[in-house]
């Protein structure tokens, strides 16, 4: 039996119009909000400047991911057991503290009585990041842990978390007082509340008590895995996402301009990893950890197969009618099977899916905030956004762009 993470309790939320509770306005000045939010005037540019040493390229795949040094397709060898993948994001961070590079690491571990349900946590030994393997879904404020963690005398910590926490976070950064911050970022999940989670379950099997896992994989299906040691596979198409409330992705998830965390030292996901995980190492930071892996992980380069236009326009189509509140066009339920079976050997694969992903994403942010928020745009759109959406047509319209959006 493992020593248990650090569970601190934290203060109520504050009133916040977009918020997907980062733990910001939990903390002892939860006006630094209007520092910190990444829903308010994020600066993309400004902000890889000073964690990277560079902004972003405009004109190759920096355009699309952000700032990198080197992608790979990647594995544990072997994989951790529990893992949602082979256990990369958990690898990294208990190598920190296996090595003593950090004292601390904050992190999510599911709650006591809902495993499904985040519950942000202090880790401080490597056999603690097993209690943080496998997907949460639901909001948590992980930064509210800031301040615990400096309070029980931690000076150099990691922190593993979504794009909108890690932007928070590197806006803060230098007021923290912490001698080092490692950052290790996942991709954008398109979030939900957590029984909002339980309802997508409750459509997908009758037996939604029993699930163990769920992830959507670059082969165009969900994996579903049950107690009982069962697995079922459903292709994207076959999904009952028509069915989901209108709500059921909030309008923070819906505009998100960060899909891939451009502001992480590394980045540990799916897309481009066709079957294996996805690296983008951004900085020497990055590099750093992944180097101290050695053979316990594999790398291989990155891969790139199919056109992304087609189902990039027709995702792009279906959003115009959600955002103006009409009804999906559903395909007919004969052809789904065959689409079904067509899209993993026909569609976008490796970087060519992530691109596509990334392109949908800047589509959705803009067509749902000219929607339901048009006078934010012209501070919540970065140019990084635009420019991806630009060979779609999505364009700036009067008043939706600052002259000097970066």
């Amino acid at each position: 039996m493992t020593d248990a993470p650090t569970l601190p309790r934290f203060a109520d939320a504050a009133p916040r119009g977009l918020c997907t509770d980062c733990g910001v306005s939990r903390m002892t000045n939860p006006a630094a909000c209007g520092q910190a939010c990444q829903f308010i005037k994020p600066d993309y540019p400004g902000t890889e400047a000073r964690v990277h040493g560079r902004a972003a390229g405009q004109t190759d795949d920096e355009g699309f991911f952000g700032v990198y040094q080197a992608m790979y397709r990647a594995r544990m060898t072997p994989p951790a057991a529990g893992a949602q993948w082979t256990g990369i994001t958990t690898g990294l961070a208990a190598d920190l503290l296996r090595r003593g590079v950090v004292d601390a690491v904050l992190a999510m571990v599911p709650d006591a009585t809902d495993s499904w349900a985040p519950r942000p946590a202090i880790l401080t030994t490597p056999d603690q990041m097993q209690h943080a393997r496998g997907m949460r879904m639901g909001y948590a404020p992980l930064l509210a842990l800031l301040e615990p963690a400096a309070a029980a005398g931690h000076r150099r910590i990691a922190v593993i978390g979504i794009p909108c926490q890690i932007y928070a976070l590197r806006k803060l950064e230098a007021d923290l007082g912490f001698e080092r911050i490692y950052v290790i970022g996942t991709p954008c999940s398109d979030n939900t509340t957590t029984a909002n989670f339980h309802g997508f379950l409750a459509r997908l099997t009758d037996a939604p008590e029993t699930v163990t896992y769920l992830e959507f994989r670059a082969d165009y299906h969900v994996e579903l895995r049950f107690a009982d040691g069962n697995r079922r596979l459903i292709p994207f198409l076959q999904l009952p996402l028509s069915d989901l409330p209108g709500d059921f992705f909030p309008l923070t998830c819906r505009t998100c301009v960060d899909y891939t965390n451009r502001l992480a030292d590394i980045t540990v996901g799916y897309m481009a990893g066709m079957g294996d995980q996805w690296l983008i190492v951004r900085n020497d930071r990055g590099a750093e950890m992944l180097a101290a892996l050695g053979d316990r992980i594999a790398l291989a380069p990155v891969d790139s197969r199919g056109k992304r236009a087609g189902p990039v326009k027709g995702f792009i189509a279906n959003t115009r009618l959600a955002a103006g509140g009409l009804p999906l066009r559903r395909m007919p339920d004969w052809l789904r099977p065959i689409m079904g079976w067509l899209m993993p050997k026909m569609g976008p694969k490796g970087l060519e899916f992530a691109r596509a992903r990334v392109e949908m994403k800047a589509a959705e942010a803009i067509l749902h905030l000219r929607r339901e928020e048009p006078a934010k745009m012209k501070n919540m759109i970065p140019g990084h956004v635009w420019r991806i959406a630009a060979p779609y047509g999505l364009t700036p319209e009067a008043g939706e762009r600052h002259d000097d959006a970066g």
